[in-house]
């Protein structure tokens, strides 16, 4: 009956774990990069959708995933028995502060600039864009101390 219990145990105790591994998430700003540390045994480290994502494995023990575009995929990393070691969803999102974003509508679907902000705003590239900046610049808004 010792034995058994026990048993119980390590399993619920490795289904948490699982589980957790499941749960957590990672969110990456659109256009950056953040580190993830690989677990043991790592063999085969996949994104789900790579328009929205993709993963640089570093060394053994460390990947970098740059976010391409909003949305969300998951990060899928197993051994190489080809049992699951981690499923992570990520989520790609904008940044809050520094940049703008113009949407304009037209008779080809909507057109979309970004601008990086500081003192004034450029015209930024992203990774999903194909055109190049051009030199357009506007002010950046003014803050009210």
């Amino acid at each position: 009956m010792r034995r058994l219990f026990s048993g119980l145990a390590a399993l619920a105790f490795v289904t948490a774990a699982a589980t957790s591994s499941l749960a957590q998430g990672l969110t990456v700003p659109v256009d950056q990069s953040v580190a993830v540390a690989l677990p043991p045994g790592a063999m085969n480290v996949m994104i789900g959708n790579p328009a929205i994502a993709d993963i640089n494995v570093l060394d053994p023990r460390n990947a970098v995933v740059l976010g391409k575009a909003f949305g969300v995929t998951n990060l899928l990393i197993m051994d190489g028995g080809g049992h699951v070691l981690m499923d992570r969803q990520v989520v790609v999102s904008g940044g809050d502060v520094g940049h703008i974003t113009a949407i304009r509508g037209g008779p080809t679907g909507p057109h979309v600039d970004s601008y990086a902000c500081a003192s004034r705003c450029e015209r930024a590239v992203t990774v999903a864009s194909t055109a190049s900046p051009s030199a357009v610049t506007a002010e950046a808004p003014k803050s009210n101390p």
